[in-house]
């Protein structure tokens, strides 16, 4: 696969070469850089006590390191140390309706990145990592709730991917069977987007009623 004509490229390893759907594969760095972004909620794979599992979590990215709260990671490098893992993040954008099922598919932005995580111990670290997490979710609620105390700070598990090796896969565009003999059956073809949107910020029940949504939080309704 010929390298992105500009910007940073990723290193293709064996872990990360795409051999299948080599088309919708990408070797830029910017394409990685883009999906994480658009995300808080990422897929953890890892093996725990000689069993594979998957855990949601949310995660922050300064744009060379993942943070993610990772309490079962955290066991399987106590046990294994050195251990790799796999994070995913993906978006859906929409179903991609052909003229036969076979050709049905779906329009996506998925990242996948490998390695071996660190624990974070370092206070300012763990400070910084928890500041991505949250600016990465709900920017600007950082500096207007309170932050973490010392014990909450000892109390809370955090772990550092570095970004270095990740595959990335995007898929757009309408049906692939527009020319094929399929084209002549009468079947509605296209693409069925989907599309995230913020709702109108709900108040906790017992909020006092003078407290009112900030802007950054107000703001934030309607697509994400």
């Amino acid at each position: 696969m010929p390298p992105p004509p500009h910007g940073r490229s990723l290193p293709e390893t064996e872990r990360t070469r795409h051999r299948r759907l080599r088309e919708q594969g990408s070797l830029d760095r910017a394409d990685l850089d883009a999906i994480l972004a658009a995300g808080f909620v990422c897929h953890l794979g890892v093996s725990v006590d000689g069993t594979l599992m998957v855990v949601p979590t949310v995660y922050g990215s300064d744009g060379s390191t993942l943070y993610f709260h990772g309490s079962v990671a955290s066991r399987s490098l106590v046990a294994s140390p050195g251990a790799a893992v796999c994070v995913t993040v993906t978006h859906v954008d929409g179903l991609v309706l052909a003229r036969s099922v076979f050709e049905h598919g779906v329009n996506y932005r998925s990242a996948m990145v490998f390695g071996v995580p660190r624990p974070v111990t370092d206070p300012d670290e763990k400070l910084e990592g928890l500041r991505c997490l949250t600016e990465q979710a709900t920017p600007g609620q950082w500096d207007y709730a309170r932050r973490p105390s010392r014990k909450e700070l000892a109390a809370t598990t955090l772990l550092a991917l570095s970004l270095e090796e990740a595959s990335v896969k995007v898929r757009t565009g309408p049906p692939d069977d527009g020319e094929s003999p399929d084209a002549e059956l009468p079947v509605w073809a296209g693409i069925l987007p989907l599309h995230a949107s913020w709702g109108t910020p709900e108040p906790d029940p017992l909020l006092a009623p003078d407290i009112v949504a900030p802007p950054h939080i107000a703001q934030r309704s309607g697509p994400r």
